[in-house]
């Protein structure tokens, strides 16, 4: 689940694997023009060239309310979604981003910002609204061991500090809660193409909480390794610590690779379960002619590969371990129009994971991670295939503000999203959360449609 700088790979865990912008390289920054060095002192990372037109990152090219010390940071994140299922207890199931029914909420509201001092670093963020109850719920780690880490971090999305070494091109050394950027989008929903992200970037993990080293080679490349407690938890799952590692590739203006590659033991309660993955894009801005009605035009390819292995489990299958994998791939194109004043995007996407390790869990009578249901197993053996497609359109009257609609239509080959009849036993949950309720049985369908109106502010 995600804030920050966030293609089809060269290798799929083996040559080298480039993919995942963020939003800007560095959190709270942006990425404009800026002339080549003209002295010994080497470029600014990635300053060479206007970024702003990557899906994950920010189109700001300015910060009103910053100084030398401190860059202020202001986000709000409002939508209205309307389920044409017509859920009864309006709950939105099997989404990161969206969660209720015709009703207006606000999804996140972020202050913060970045500390800068000399060569100290920090970054803190925080997180109310729904993101605040909604991202808590899908990591099961707070389930081992006491101290309500779900609670503790409950408002956080990103805080960190960290210090900047002078060395290649830089070198910052962070530790906290960071953004993953597995899955190409950002967590926040101004720095995005499209409100709903497809299955591959809204099932994958949006923070992670450890350590990471970001080694800028040169300034078109950065090497990202993390230490971390796991796949998008607050604790660890089991003794092993997660491993990862980002590398960030831009050519040029126009054309970025970015990959992520993780490995970890993410079974809560299974030390000897084995998760890889490997995460890879590529963004390409094919057209810009500011002149014309259609001003800029650029599109992404993410292809993800994973899976588990021990504990029951094995990657393809055999008599005695189920196969449990997880193919994913989503693709966007985006036209700006008069000056980039609005923008158009199309985007379809769709993946494959037997054992439903990477489902996020629909909130039946409450169902958490840690939890589960009986409604929707997520056992050795269990099927999961699904797809989507959306479009979006935005009017983007200033730098700050982002007006949007948007219409998804998603589908899963078992039932899965909210119907008519919702998932909420009537008079609200009963009992332990996600546990069995006499005569109840939550309306779950193949499909859902739904139309999104989002306002977005970024200051």
């Amino acid at each position: 689940m995600r804030p920050l700088f966030r293609v089809v790979s060269l290798s799929l865990l083996g040559l080298v694997t480039l993919v995942r912008p963020a939003h800007a390289d560095e959190p709270g920054t942006a990425a404009p023009s800026a002339p080549p060095s003209t002295d010994a002192t080497p470029a600014e990372p990635f300053a060479f060239a206007d970024f702003t037109w990557l899906t994950g990152n920010s189109r700001t090219t300015e910060s009103p309310l910053s100084n030398s010390v401190f860059t202020f940071e202001f986000r709000a994140d409002t939508s209205f979604t309307y389920d044409f299922a017509n859920p009864s207890d309006d709950t939105i199931g099997g989404s990161s981003e969206i969660f209720r029914h015709n009703e207006v909420q606000l999804t996140q509201l972020g202050v913060g910002g970045d500390l800068h001092w000399k060569n100290v670093r920090g970054r803190l963020m925080t997180q109310f609204g729904l993101y605040s109850q909604t991202t808590p719920r899908n990591d099961a780690s707070p389930a081992r061991g006491q101290w309500q880490l779900a609670d503790a971090f409950r408002y956080i999305s990103e805080a960190y500090g960290g210090y900047h070494f002078d060395v290649l091109y830089g070198i910052n050394v962070d530790a906290g809660i960071f953004m993953s950027y597995v899955g190409l989008f950002s967590y926040y929903q101004f720095d995005n193409w499209a409100y709903q992200p497809s299955y591959v970037s809204s099932n994958t993990p949006w923070f992670f909480n450890g350590i990471r080293i970001q080694i800028f080679t040169s300034d078109k490349l950065k090497i990202e390794p993390w230490i971390v407690n796991g796949w998008q938890s607050y604790g660890k799952f089991n003794s092993a610590p997660g491993l990862g590692l980002q590398i960030l590739w831009r050519p040029t203006g126009s054309f970025v690779f970015i990959g992520n590659q993780y490995w970890g033991t993410d079974t809560l309660g299974v030390p000897d379960r084995f998760r890889i993955h490997t995460d890879d894009s590529i963004q390409v801005k094919y057209l810009e002619d500011q002149a014309s009605f259609l001003s800029m035009a650029a599109f992404t390819l993410t292809i993800d590969a994973g899976c588990e292995w021990g504990g029951g489990v094995s990657c393809f299958g055999s008599s005695t371990a189920p196969a449990q994998y997880f193919l994913g791939a989503m693709a966007y194109n985006r036209l700006w129009f008069y000056h980039n004043l609005f923008a158009l995007t199309f985007g379809i996407g769709g993946i494959l994971n037997p054992g439903r390790y990477l489902v996020l869990l629909p909130p039946i009578n409450g169902a958490t991670a840690a939890s589960g249901t009986p409604f929707f197993p997520e056992s050795p053996g269990t099927d999961f295939k699904a797809w989507d497609t959306s479009l979006t359109f935005d009017w983007m009257p200033v730098q700050f503000v982002t007006f949007r609609v948007e219409y998804v239509h998603r589908q899963a080959n078992v039932n899965y999203f909210s119907g008519s009849g919702g998932i909420t036993p009537p008079g609200g949950n009963s009992g332990p959360p996600g546990s069995d309720v006499p005569g109840f049985t939550p309306d779950l369908r193949h499909f859902e449609n739904r139309v999104t109106a989002a306002l977005l502010v970024k200051i």
